[in-house]
């Protein structure tokens, strides 16, 4: 699928595995750490306009609401650019969300298109059928202003998805599994690719956190076949013509993977590794001190449903800060419509603004000196959210529930 898309993007007939190749770009966009840098670089080549300012975004989400005068001048800077060059698309507090959750609900990615984005997660939108990857600020720079970027082509692994998923089990702890199974440099610099009739269990939002994750792998993408749930989501929120992309029958792939979905449990990845993978049942005792449920990988609507569905009725255990970041503004406001913000503030838990805060160790969730978090984001390095003596296990939103409440990591069903 990747190969396709990026020869009929180069302008050629095939590519190979290995190739350099000139793409043309659909979108290209940063944040509020990288966007900066780029703006200076994009300064120095000379030019007063972007390629095309429907195509480039600028979302202001790792530091906002800005949090220190380092954070509000870097803000400032983006956001006079943005203004001075006409952008589209240009999301602050108030409009806001973290930048691989927005975007996609804004309707900016469809299945066949060409992303790069200055964040390394910007694999995320491989769950549209997209080709999406990560590139430095000064990649950044030169496609604002010529629309194109270069790419070495990868390889593929074929993941081949099959069976129900169970209760409590969604797309965070299939790709942890995944990760898990083939290591974080088991995909390295290659291409992703998800099929089998077991998509049809996995729903948008699980696909949006399997392929946000690709990168945990060492991928270059993540990318899912498109089928009807892909369609009906480009439908809902997006006007952009779309392609549809198909591996052939004969297509290479240096390794190919049949995972069947019912026997993947609810998994835990300890420090300090996602692919320090474990299901749940082989945990132990751990206790917690934090728990985060958000961020682009588990902030989304059906993230907070699970959470809500767990947390009613209960409290949060006195031990444990529970901090809750809905992904979006209109995830915040549909959570608010459906109820969920109340059953998160009655359970004790203080719910945020989207932005990434916690997750890269920013704000709103530094942990100190030998303390312990169970969190919903993708990385738990060493120092991840904040003290390097301190510790991330990495859970889906059900699990994550579920440990608030208990204090330690445990099961769904051990409290709901």
């Amino acid at each position: 699928m990747t190969q396709k898309i990026l020869a009929d993007h180069a302008g050629l007939k095939e590519v190979k595995a290995g190739q350099l190749i000139n793409a043309k770009v659909d979108l290209v966009f940063g944040n509020d750490v990288t966007a900066p840098v780029a703006v200076k670089e994009f300064e120095k080549i000379g030019i007063d306009h972007v390629f095309d300012k429907d195509k480039v975004a600028i979302i202001p989400d790792h530091f906002t609401p800005n949090k220190d005068i380092k954070s509000a001048e870097q803000n400032k800077l983006i956001r006079d650019f943005a203004r001075k060059m006409g952008l589209t698309n240009y999301f602050e507090v108030g409009r806001m969300g973290i930048e691989h959750a927005l975007i996609p609900e804004k309707g900016l990615v469809v299945a066949g298109d060409v992303v790069i984005g200055a964040d390394s997660h910007t694999c995320t939108y491989g769950a549209l059928g997209a080709f999406s990857t990560g590139v430095g600020s000064t990649d950044m720079a030169a496609a604002m202003a010529i629309g194109e970027t270069w790419f070495k082509v990868p390889e593929a692994q074929k993941f081949v998805l099959h069976g129900k998923p169970g209760k409590w089990v969604g797309g965070k702890d299939v790709i942890l599994h995944i990760i898990g199974m083939i290591g974080v440099d088991g995909a390295l610099y290659q291409s992703m690719e998800f099929t089998g009739d077991g998509l049809q269990y996995l729903s948008m939002d699980d696909r949006f956190s399997m392929a946000n994750m690709a990168i945990e792998a060492g991928a270059k993408n993540g990318i899912f076949d498109v089928d009807d749930k892909t369609i009906a989501y480009i439908n809902e929120h997006s006007t952009k013509p779309y392609k549809v992309y198909k591996a052939d029958d004969d297509a290479e792939y240096v390794a190919v993977y049949d995972i069947d979905l019912s026997q993947v449990k609810p998994t835990v990845a300890f420090p300090h590794l996602p692919s320090n993978a474990r299901a749940i049942d082989e945990v132990g005792d751990v206790p917690l001190d934090q728990v985060v449920i958000g961020s682009c990988t588990n902030g989304r609507i059906e993230d907070l449903r699970v959470a809500a569905s767990i947390l009613k009725g209960h409290k949060v255990h006195p031990d444990v800060r529970l901090i809750i970041f809905p992904a979006t503004q209109a995830i915040y406001l549909q959570a608010l419509k459906e109820g969920l913000i109340e059953i998160f503030v009655e359970a004790g838990a203080a719910v945020s603004t989207p932005t990434c805060g916690p997750c890269l160790g920013g704000h709103m969730g530094i942990l100190a000196k030998g303390e312990r978090a169970l969190a919903t984001t993708n990385r738990n390095f060493v120092g991840r959210m904040g003290h390097p003596e301190s510790e991330v296990y990495l859970a889906g939103p059900a699990v994550a529930a579920a440990s608030a409440i208990a204090g330690r990591i445990v099961a769904p069903e051990e409290v709901a």
